[in-house]
């Protein structure tokens, strides 16, 4: 699919007509809770600035996937999320594999209920109930997802199987019972938390005793060389958060005393990405750097930067709606910095955990 068909079914799905009306707004309530970003570096990462984040938690998440979603599906399908991937795998079965494994270490099956906590339009709840037969119900604060999401399962067959609901996953009390739950899991979802404690008790409290939670987290990485009192670190770390809807970005070791905090057992913390610059491995941020299979073109620098020009004429002859190039110029930055990060091994957005309810 080239630039422009992209953006032309963008255009057509109908479900997002009035996100789209709101794009303007957004843009610029986004905006407000980034102000200084790429400005001044240091700015957003003051302690005032990350509280008016978490504060507006709601808004800066709901702004965020209003924007971004119809970006998303665009260059990168219905899975939102990288993934570790060998020599001679395609990024489709990379992104398949990483949810698989998931899968796996919750130890689920056709008779298991899981909860998908963050699960966008529900590209890895698709995926995971097909694989393992179990019934998965995903939650995202943001309504468009869910009436896009619903509508891919129905689509599937999967609607007896699989469901998203709206919901805040900082309130998962206000949703489910007590130990609803068999399983559940995140994908570079709880990175948005604004209390990490809070989300992974609500989690928590919706598990049967015993039951697993697994994930992957967006981190930085001081044991690899991020330094907070860098300059150049800070730049690519707000950067990150500035085009992701972030709070701020925290260390591995802040996400495994979080889950201990909120009264899970631990087993497993690691960055699954740690090999990425081995011979065996294609870097996580090598689709954002360029390529030209898959969806490969569309997410390369040359790719995004055709859709850029695409988005610009057609704002500008008032077809893609006021507010819809700045959304696409904050993608484009995003990825630079997401590509440095990957580089300079600063950052990983797959930061695993598997952690037991005690």
């Amino acid at each position: 699919m080239s630039p422009q068909q992209g953006i032309s079914s963008i255009l057509a799905n109908e479900d997002s007509v009035l996100e789209r009306e709101k794009v303007q707004n957004s843009v610029l309530k986004y905006e407000e809770l980034y102000d200084g970003a790429r400005k001044k570096v240091g700015t957003t990462s003051k302690d005032d600035s990350v509280e008016q984040r978490s504060k507006e938690y709601k808004t800066l998440v709901n702004s965020f996937y209003n924007l971004v979603t119809d970006f998303y599906q665009m260059g990168w399908g219905q899975s939102f999320h990288f993934a570790p991937r060998f020599k001679n795998e395609t990024f489709t079965e990379s992104i398949k594999r990483a949810e698989y494994f998931l899968a796996l270490q919750m130890g689920i099956s056709e008779k298991s209920k899981v909860l998908d906590v963050g699960c966008g339009v529900g590209g890895p709840l698709r995926n995971i109930s097909q694989f393992s037969g179990a019934d998965i119900t995903g939650v995202t604060i943001n309504d468009y997802q869910v009436k896009v999401g619903n509508k891919y399962n129905k689509q599937k067959g999967l609607d007896s199987k699989c469901r998203l609901l709206q919901g805040d996953f900082q309130n998962l009390d206000e949703m489910f019972e007590e130990e609803t739950f068999d399983a559940a899991y995140e994908i570079e979802a709880t990175c948005h938390s604004p209390d990490r404690v809070k989300c992974f008790k609500g989690v928590a409290r919706t598990l049967k005793k015993g039951g697993v939670f697994v994930g992957y987290e967006w981190v930085v990485l001081p044991e690899r060389g991020y330094d907070k009192l860098n300059q150049d670190h800070v730049r690519v770390k707000e950067g990150i958060e500035v085009g992701n809807g972030l709070p701020t970005l925290v260390t591995g070791a802040e996400v495994v005393k979080a889950l201990e905090e909120a009264g899970f057992e631990v087993e497993l913390a690691y960055d699954v990405n740690r090999n990425l610059h081995s011979k065996e491995e294609i870097p996580w941020y090598k689709p954002l750097k360029g390529g030209f299979s898959f969806n490969g073109f569309r997410m390369s620098r040359v790719g995004r930067i055709c859709t850029h020009m695409s988005v610009k004429t057609l704002e500008f002859i008032r077809v893609a709606p006021k507010g819809s190039t700045r959304v696409s110029a904050l993608l484009n930055a995003t990825a630079l910095d997401l590509v440095e990060a990957g580089e300079k091994e600063l950052f990983t957005p797959s930061y695993f955990f598997k952690a037991v309810k005690k």
